[in-house]
């Protein structure tokens, strides 16, 4: 199964939005995660079409997120061990763009060349993997 990511202003009734959107395309939300960091809302949702997912999100106004990124949430002050760990995996960032940040935190997608060593790699601070506080 693989996630999109939607970012979009924090509001009520954004998900219901999201859910009604892609029920009434017949496409079934397999998994969800919403954080909100400082003041938008990160819907990670997994889905079996990203593209068509994506396609409808758009077509709708939403922003999302490329369905190649790896999404993750780290602390603003660990960027250095985000570059480091890739480094030391010999994973190339081919892209990478920030999706939200507050005074604590920040939301970032990456496109890189071994997604799936990446996200071995990065797992910890993947959004939506169950973070202990004050781990990452």
């Amino acid at each position: 199964m693989k996630s999109i990511t939607v970012v979009s202003e924090d509001r009520v009734g954004l998900l219901a939005d999201v859910s009604y959107i892609l029920g009434k395309s017949n496409i079934n939300i397999d998994g969800l995660f919403v954080d909100v960091v400082g003041g938008k809302a990160v819907i990670s949702l997994e889905v079996k079409d990203t593209k068509k997912a994506s396609d409808i999100l758009v077509r709708n106004g939403f922003t999302t997120a490329s369905p190649e990124s790896i999404v993750i949430k780290i602390s603003n002050n660990n960027m250095d061990r985000i570059s480091e760990m890739l480094q030391v995996g010999k994973i190339q960032l081919k892209d990478f763009s920030m999706l939200s940040c507050d005074n604590r935190d920040g939301v970032f997608a990456l496109n890189v060349d071994k997604p799936r060593k990446a996200h071995k790699v990065l797992e910890q601070f993947i959004l939506g993997h169950d973070i202990e506080p004050g781990v990452y």
